[in-house]
């Protein structure tokens, strides 16, 4: 007799997910194959776990019962599997990752690569985006984001040094715009502002002596990812505001120049976060004690 883990795997994947489609492909299926998985469980059991059209899925009064009584047995399921792994001599399993493009670029060489090498045997997956999203109902085992940014209700897990932001621009520009000596000298300069994942456009923020300014800057371009932002700034085109990270290379070459650099203070670090639980998988676990290590 099969123990229908499968198709209770595929139920609670279409219900976080909303999708069949996206269940699908987090759960390495093809999406006919999902949908005949529901449609055996629900034939087993006798009752329609979804209303499906053409633009939604979600679950009927039926199918919200039994998401709600199966969800916690499922996760037991996963824990007592992820427990027996931990008696082998190095972590087992699968570890799934959300963050920023930018964050991931930092942390990779410092702390990704080597964990991946010591642990060859975990299943890492890294996932990439500008937003900010809901880690547990996405499905993520934890993520990485800036201090400010994570929920309170997550543990966090400090890495790397503080992050700052720098002002910058090519020398062609400075040559003939001249160099702004005052966060407020910005309004007379071209600059090339960034558009947030949110939609706003972002105000640069700066801060000496306890005094902070929040600059609204003009600009006739607008971009939304910090290489795209560092190309513009290169072509002369103005000045740009980005992590000090993305722009270390070019100042160090000269390709690219520092204003301000008084007004830009270090702020926050970057966190490894993930729900807390009473257990934490032992591929999590292994990345928590890389990061203590090399801190």
């Amino acid at each position: 007799m099969r123990s229908g883990l499968t198709e209770l795997e595929a139920v609670l994947a279409v219900t976080r997910l909303g999708s069949f489609r996206a269940a699908a492909a987090e759960l390495e299926m093809s999406t006919s194959a999902l949908s005949q998985s529901v449609a055996a469980l629900e034939a087993r059991i006798g009752t329609r776990l979804f209303h499906r059209t053409t633009r939604s899925v979600r679950l009927t009064e039926a199918g919200e019962r039994f998401v709600s009584d199966v969800a916690p047995a499922v996760a037991g399921i996963r824990g007592a599997m992820e427990r027996a792994g931990e008696s082998a001599d190095e972590p087992i399993g699968s570890l799934r990752l959300n963050t920023s493009v930018g964050a991931a670029r930092r942390l990779m060489k410092p702390l990704l690569i080597p964990y991946m090498q010591r642990y060859p045997r975990v299943e890492l997956e890294l996932v990439t985006e500008a937003r900010m999203i809901d880690i547990v109902r996405e499905g993520y085992d934890a993520g990485f984001r800036t201090q400010d940014v994570i929920p309170g209700d997550m543990v966090a897990v400090p890495t790397g040094p503080q992050i700052r932001h720098a002002v910058v621009g090519s020398p062609d520009y400075f040559a003939r715009h001249g160099r702004p000596r005052h966060p407020g000298d910005l309004t007379s300069h071209v600059s090339i502002r960034a558009r947030m994942p949110a939609g706003h456009i972002y105000h640069w923020e700066f801060e000496r002596h306890g005094e902070t300014l929040t600059v609204a800057v003009p600009g006739v371009v607008t971009l939304d990812e910090p290489h795209l932002l560092r190309e513009a700034a290169l072509a002369g085109l103005g000045v740009i505001y980005l992590s000090e990270f993305d722009a270390e290379a070019d100042l160090a070459a000269g390709r690219l120049e520092r204003v301000l650099e008084d007004w830009t203070p270090p702020f926050e670090r970057l966190a490894l976060y993930y729900p807390g639980r009473r257990h934490v998988p032992a591929p999590l676990r292994a990345l928590v004690e890389l990061i203590k290590e090399i801190g």
